[in-house]
């Protein structure tokens, strides 16, 4: 994500309807058009009164805003994060992807988690033990893969490289699924774009370790 100011709403990767019968069709709509394009309206909004900022990634806006107090620097940290979350959401899923990961970062998930079916089971108890809104993710530190849960637009910024995010605010499943989060879990195991995860995991370990594992989040077991 290396785009800068004046950001804009680029399009998903695939069809609206092509998550379905698992996200559906106008979730999709709402929650690309409406929800993540409020997000870049917003920061583009504020952006224009700092030139000084237009040059920085959605990365580097996270980052330097976090570190100062302040209404607008608030308002970019949140918007910055709203926007980062979504694109890493939406194009961390696909249509008719495997259904389970290869190579090394199977070997990962299998060292962390005992199995598969380990982690999935590890990472639905996160993702539901998000209270209110926020996001789940798995991350690839330097101690090795861990479970990450944010709040509202929060990032895992310096927990590592995330391999994967599941979008649990209630606008993302609430037409489909209504308030049955776990449902709309288990749904999404059928959309993940593991050679995108896998992607993530190669590049991650091929920088070099370093830096802080702390995050804005809450870190669990």
């Amino acid at each position: 994500m290396t785009e800068r100011y004046p950001f804009e709403n680029t399009p998903l990767p695939y069809p609206y309807d092509a998550l379905e019968p698992y996200i559906d069709e106008k979730t999709m709509h709402l929650h690309h058009d409406r929800h993540l394009k409020a997000y870049i309206d917003n920061l583009n909004g504020i952006l224009k009164k700092y030139p000084q900022l237009q040059t920085l990634t959605l990365e580097q806006l996270i980052s330097a805003a976090g570190q100062r107090t302040g209404k607008d620097w608030t308002a970019i940290v949140r918007n910055a994060g709203g926007v980062y979350n979504h694109r890493f959401f939406f194009s961390g899923m696909c249509p008719e992807g495997k259904k389970a990961p290869e190579g090394a970062l199977a070997a990962a998930i299998e060292r962390g988690f005992g199995s598969l079916d380990g982690f999935r089971e590890k990472f639905a108890e996160a993702a539901l033990s998000v209270f209110g809104s926020g996001y789940a993710w798995l991350v690839s530190g330097r101690r090795g893969l861990c479970l990450v849960t944010t709040a509202n637009q929060e990032t895992p910024a310096g927990a590592g490289t995330p391999l994967l995010n599941l979008d649990v605010w209630e606008h993302a499943y609430y037409l489909k699924h209504y308030n049955k989060r776990a449902d709309y879990i288990g749904d999404w195991w059928n959309v993940v774009d593991w050679d995108a995860a896998e992607r993530k995991y190669d590049r991650g370990r091929a920088r070099p370790r370093g830096g802080s594992s702390s995050s804005h989040g809450s870190r669990l077991p």
